[in-house]
């Protein structure tokens, strides 16, 4: 284990060193990590069959907790409700369609598996991950309302997936053992249940208290900081003891924190710009030395087929039939269908489902997402500054007249990883 934390280390270090760097070219900090790992994967190969798996389970954990958090830490249902219309189109209508449609295609594309697990490689596929494609959302040049879209969307889909995620894998487990599917059926409930009441509790009533001592003087920075991350542990495990689903809690503590408190939500940023950004980091670099050549050298031409499937038809479409009456032109429609990029929650999804439950086709499903998400790790981050370039000159072209692209909008901030929103516009 030691051998293993001094490559992380020695990684981090190097990366820290170009880290500015990065932004102005076309590479990401996902692609980047991801490559290191595929090039150290045959060096490392005694030490990741070791200590490797238990690493990342551990990370994988941590970072997908801290992840939806913190996402949901940021919302303000208010302005969400009144002002972002079309965040709730997205989520509303496009991520269901897009599980639905998902679904269909890894049905008819892998006809031996079945419904359950058709509709489970789908949940996992369907969050995106707006860090893989950071230069869109931080272009100055695309309109705040598209930018603000795919920014809401990203850093809440994947908090929204965990139940469909968790109703899949719990009907795929039945034909894979002995159990019946009215135990699963309990298992998903009590999952979906006693997870948010977890949340709910852990974040409404220790924010208030942290809150009324911020108030008087009585928190230091740094320790609102840590305070505020032990919450999300907290709602974690806490729901996971009395059998609710812990990344359900952790979602719902973060928004039941954001509602609840104002003082704290600096706090929470800044922990998830560095502590949080280290992890999923450190994440897309055991990914990628423990799982990316593998998955490249078992996949079938049904899989690779299937991979860009999901990152085209299954994403796009949904997105235009999510965006009927929206007015906006064909180019955002396409725009906002292609920057759907498949990332960490979905890496992370894979590997923890496949731990939890007794899956007969596991090893197929972990080779697919990884597959997917490699694809979408390349493709996505290549194309994040040239495909903002061309959106912002097009739509930058129109009036408010011509399409709503331009109206305006209540701006903040759900997702925020690897670079901050405030750097300067590269795209």
């Amino acid at each position: 284990m030691e051998h293993l934390l001094l490559v992380i280390a020695i990684v981090i270090l190097v990366y820290a060193h170009f880290s500015a760097l990065v932004p102005r070219s076309v590479l990401t900090a996902p692609i980047i990590f991801v490559g290191i790992g595929m090039a150290l994967s045959k060096s490392l190969g005694n030490i990741l069959t070791t200590d490797g798996g238990e690493l990342l389970k551990v990370v994988a954990e941590l970072t997908l907790v801290i992840l939806l958090f913190t996402d949901a830490s940021r919302i303000n249902l208010r302005a969400l409700v009144k002002d972002v219309g079309l965040p709730l189109r997205l989520l509303g209508i496009g991520l269901p369609l897009t599980i639905a449609l998902g679904a269909l295609l890894a049905k008819l594309v892998f006809p031996d598996f079945s419904w359950w697990t058709a509709g489970l490689i789908s949940a996992i596929l369907a969050p995106t991950d707006a860090a893989l494609g950071q230069a869109v959302v931080n272009s100055k040049q695309v309109p705040v309302k598209i930018r603000q879209a795919l920014n809401v969307e990203s850093g809440l889909n994947d908090g929204i997936a965990v139940p469909f995620v968790i109703f899949f894998a719990s009907l795929a487990a039945v034909q894979a053992t002995s159990a019946s599917a009215s135990r699963w059926l309990v298992f998903w409930i009590t999952q979906v249940t006693l997870g948010p009441l977890a949340g709910i509790a852990v974040g409404y009533i220790g924010g208030h208290l942290l809150e009324a001592a911020a108030r008087r003087g009585w928190v230091d920075q740094s320790f609102s900081r840590l305070a505020s991350i032990a919450f999300a542990i907290l709602a974690w495990a806490g729901a996971t003891a009395i059998g609710g689903n812990g990344f359900i809690a952790a979602f719902v503590c973060g928004m039941a924190i954001g509602c609840s408190t104002n003082s704290i939500k600096p706090a929470i940023q800044q922990f998830a710009e560095t502590e949080g950004q280290l992890l999923s980091l450190t994440a897309f670099l055991l990914f990628g030395a423990m799982f990316v050549i593998p998955s490249l050298e078992s996949a079938t031409p049904t899989d690779w087929a299937y991979a860009l499937l999901s990152l085209t038809v299954v994403r796009m479409l949904p997105v235009a039939v999510s965006l009927l009456g929206t007015k906006l032109d064909f180019s955002t429609n396409l725009f906002v269908g292609w920057f759907g990029p498949r990332g960490l929650a979905s890496l992370i999804f894979a590997l923890l489902v496949t731990h939890q439950f007794k899956l007969a086709e596991a090893d197929h499903l972990i080779t697919i997402v990884m597959l997917t998400a490699t694809l979408s790790i390349l493709a996505h981050g290549l194309t994040a500054v040239p495909g903002a370039k061309w959106y912002a000159h097009v739509v930058n072209s129109h009036t408010c007249e011509d399409g709503c692209e331009h109206e305006p909008v209540v701006e903040f901030d759900v997702r925020h990883h690897h670079q901050p929103m405030t750097m300067p516009d590269e795209a």
